[in-house]
């Protein structure tokens, strides 16, 4: 039978080598997400829905704790319990609209 978590026994990295293998990959994302902020500032019209789910977990990621992603998608998604009869847009937007 195979182990279930392939990793399990591995040895966990240290802190300065995850820095040292994601650093650079995370800079970068940082910057570009200023960036698509600053554009955004500069347009004109409402904020959209998704720029506000964008700016609701800002504040998650200077949480401390190891589930940052699950909070983040939890806030991102639709809080309803029963189906709907039929989608009102044609794709996915990432963000649950109705979020606040």
């Amino acid at each position: 039978m195979s182990d279930p978590n392939p990793l399990a026994g591995t040895p966990r990295r240290t802190r300065d080598q995850v820095a040292d293998l994601h650093f650079m990959d995370a800079r970068y994302k940082l910057l570009d997400l200023a960036a698509f902020l600053d554009r955004l500032e500069k347009a004109s019209g409402p904020e959209d829905h998704r720029v506000r789910g964008l700016r609701a977990a800002l504040p998650l990621l200077l949480q401390s704790g190891d589930d940052r992603v699950a909070q983040i998608l939890h806030l991102w998604s639709d809080p309803s319990v029963t189906p709907i009869e039929k989608a009102d847009t044609k794709a996915a937007s990432g963000v649950w609209p109705g979020l606040k």
